[in-house]
Formats: structure tokens, C-alpha cells, sequence
């Protein structure tokens, strides 16, 4: 019995923070001493902060890296196919000025609606929701560098 009470209270105080965190109580000093069935809603509040948008698990990077790389994979293989040129020499042929203006134009795109407080997750829904544009931005990261390199290796334009 003193086994099963011990383990009883341990459960309770290694599972109360876990509690706190996932309800958005943190900042009570008491879990315990709500009632059970508390329902506690959150309002997801967003930073508008620079460190914050731009840190490193924030909402800005992997989400203007995956446009960039969207946009440029696509823009790569549609150059491709019209003139018959290779990734490397479509950048040495006066492409790094067009890729600097889209980098400029997109992060600017998406760090505005961030610093206006929006929650992404909260505006997306269907098909086209926050995790498909995600999942579709690491692959044209992969993407790209993958073209990259089989045009590296195969020594020219891989369309």
C-alpha cells in the first residue's frame, strides 16, 4: 500500500506541470487547486518581436526558406526547359540579381503579416493549410539542392 501511494503521488507531481503547460497555466501557482473539470481556454498571442519572429524555432524562417526554395525550384526547372541552361549557369548569367529581388520581395511577404501579431495556423484551412505549405517548402528544399547537384555531377541541364 505504501508503494502504491508513493507511486500515486509521484505520478501526480511529475503529471502536474505537464498539466500546466498544455492548458496554458503556467503562470498559476496551483494546478492542483482547480476543479476537475475546468475547462480553460487559450488565446494563442503571438510576438511581434524581431528576436522572436526570426529566432530559430519561430514562426519566420523555415516558412520563407520554404518559399524561397519553392519558388526557386520551380523558376529553376521553367528557366530549364526554355533555355536549356543548367542551374549554375542560369545564376552566372545575371540570375543572382533576380534571385536577391524575389528573396527580398518574399521575406518582406511574410515577416509583414508577423509583425502585425497573425497567427498562421489560425488562418489556414483545407488543402491548403499551414502544414502542406510546410511540408511542400522542405521539399523544394530538397528539391533544389537534389537538382543542384545531379546537374553538378551529370555536368548540364538535367530537362
Amino acid at each position: 500500500m505504501a508503494t502504491s501511494s508513493f507511486a500515486l503521488s509521484s505520478y501526480m507531481s511529475v503529471r502536474a506541470p505537464i498539466v500546466a503547460q498544455r492548458s496554458c497555466l503556467v503562470g498559476l501557482s496551483s494546478v492542483r487547486s482547480l476543479p476537475r473539470r475546468t475547462v480553460v481556454r487559450c488565446q494563442n498571442k503571438v510576438s511581434t518581436k524581431f528576436s522572436d519572429v526570426l529566432a530559430f524555432s519561430g514562426p519566420a524562417p523555415e516558412r520563407i526558406n520554404g518559399r524561397l526554395a519553392m519558388l526557386g525550384f520551380v523558376a529553376a526547372i521553367a528557366a530549364e526547359a526554355a533555355s536549356g541552361e543548367d542551374l549554375f549557369a542560369q545564376l552566372s548569367n545575371g540570375g543572382i540579381p533576380a534571385f536577391l529581388g524575389a528573396a527580398v520581395l518574399f521575406s518582406v511577404a511574410s515577416l509583414v503579416p508577423l509583425f502585425k501579431g497573425k497567427n498562421v495556423e489560425s488562418i489556414t484551412t483545407g488543402i491548403m493549410n499551414e502544414s502542406a505549405e510546410m511540408w511542400n517548402g522542405r521539399f523544394a528544399m530538397l528539391g533544389l539542392v537534389a537538382l543542384a547537384f545531379t546537374e553538378y555531377l551529370k555536368g548540364g541541364p538535367l530537362v
